[in-house]
């Protein structure tokens, strides 16, 4: 008797302990029809377009002169956000920016950013702000998941402080921001970043957006 109430209080006060895998979710909302830019903003004279039912961002006619990102025109907290993506060109570098903002009269944001290409691949970087990499996936894991001439997916999940990128199935990162002050909330936005000339392809972008997690 001893022994099973000692587990049972083991396992009890294991209840509050709740991850991020446990949150409950809404049903997925598609952010994207595959045919227009509705929900989106951005620059989509030059820098986006759409084709064969993908955001393209960039070019690979010219240089891109600066990083450019579409974003949405919904500010996003607590979420699982799916989305299927490739690169092209030679040494190309791109991203999806979460809980971020605009930078105003700028082209950039400041934010996280789920990070793709050259060596940045299944990494969390903070753009524009502490300009460095928060968390980062061993090489050798990298060199098994990533399909560097093929479409990828990505799974960012965020709930409270944490965040968990989930490259091709495979978790990359699991993050929590150490800085209470920093805001857990914002844009979501779709990257290509300056250089030679390169493009980024998005498509599948889902979300299911989370109950408001505890303190």
């Amino acid at each position: 008797m001893k022994c099973t109430l000692f587990i049972l209080s083991l396992c009890l006060g294991c209840l509050p302990l709740a991850t991020a895998e446990e949150e409950p979710t809404s049903a997925p909302v598609s952010l994207f029809d595959g045919k227009s830019f509705s929900g989106w903003e951005g620059d989509t004279e030059k820098m986006f377009r759409i084709e064969d039912g993908a955001i393209v961002g960039g070019t690979m006619s010219e240089k891109i002169p600066h990083n450019a990102f579409l974003t949405t025109t919904k500010s996003y907290k607590d979420f699982v956000l799916r989305l299927t993506f490739k690169l092209k060109g030679k040494s190309p570098n791109a991203g999806v920016q979460i809980r971020s903002q605009r930078i105003p009269d700028h082209h950039e944001m400041i934010g996280y950013q789920a990070d793709m290409g050259q060596k940045y691949w299944g990494c969390l970087y903070d753009e524009s702000r502490r300009r460095k990499i928060l968390a980062q996936p061993d090489a050798a894991l990298l060199k098994q998941i990533v399909n560097e001439d093929d479409w990828n997916t990505y799974e960012i999940r965020c709930v409270g402080r944490r965040v968990i990128l989930k490259l091709n199935g495979q978790v990359t990162v699991d993050y929590t921001e150490p800085d209470e002050t920093l805001e857990q909330h914002g844009l979501i936005g779709l990257q290509i970043h300056s250089g030679d000339p390169s493009e980024a392809w998005y498509k599948d972008i889902t979300i299911e957006e989370l109950s408001p997690s505890s303190p």
